[in-house]
């Protein structure tokens, strides 16, 4: 059973939006940190964003600062990831991922237990 299931990833033109989300599948992660992570083809993952869902604090990436948003949708059930001003080189596979306790230790994928397994966002230009 996979832990995390992403949705949302698409196909737009440069400038566009998109907004991802994740579900957690038999877990339950409302009080522990989940996180954002993306990888396109012979790059490392990398972290995006993350939410400690205990106690509210969220980060952002420099990388992604000012365009895109990380938030809990409470009737869903999901943490979303709101992605604005999407550029050709934010296309990746996008990762959601949790680990028990808080976001502390950053955006380091190897500290994350729980992972889905990605959803394409492809920006041309």
């Amino acid at each position: 059973q996979v832990p995390l299931v992403e949705s949302g990833g698409d196909s737009v033109q440069a400038g566009g939006s998109l907004t991802l989300s994740c579900k957690a599948s038999g877990y339950d992660f409302s009080r522990d940190c989940m996180a954002w992570f993306r990888q396109s083809p012979g790059q490392e993952r990398e972290g995006v964003a993350s939410y400690y869902l205990g106690g509210g604090a969220r980060y952002v990436a420099d990388s992604v600062k000012g365009r895109f948003i990380i938030s809990r949708d409470n009737a869903k059930n999901t943490v979303d990831l709101q992605m604005n001003g999407l550029k050709p080189e934010d296309s990746a596979v996008y990762y959601c991922a949790a680990r028990r306790g808080s976001c502390y230790i950053g955006l380091r994928p190897n500290a994350y237990t729980f992972w889905g397994q990605g959803t394409q966002v492809t920006v041309s230009s």
